[in-house]
């Protein structure tokens, strides 16, 4: 699974991670990402999205019908 957020885009973010001895090496920080399966009433099934922690919330403020319809808008397929 990759780690990224079909709702929000969140993708994980780059740096460096700084020692004591204030050698650098690469680091990522990545995004809380989960699999979530949701229930459509309108069709009827189950859909599964990868989304982050704030996806998550999004889908619960504006409803996963409104999601999935900006998703297919955006051409996602669901």
């Amino acid at each position: 699974m990759s780690a990224h957020c079909q709702v929000t885009g969140r993708r994980p973010g780059f740096g460096k991670a700084v020692s004591h001895s204030h050698k650098r090496t690469n680091r990522r920080w990545n995004p809380n990402i989960q699999r979530k399966t949701y229930y459509l009433p309108s069709e009827g099934r189950r859909v599964t999205l990868t989304v982050s922690a704030k996806g998550i919330k999004t889908i619960d403020r504006e409803g996963i019908e409104s999601v999935v319809a900006r998703l297919r808008r955006e051409g996602v397929r669901i």
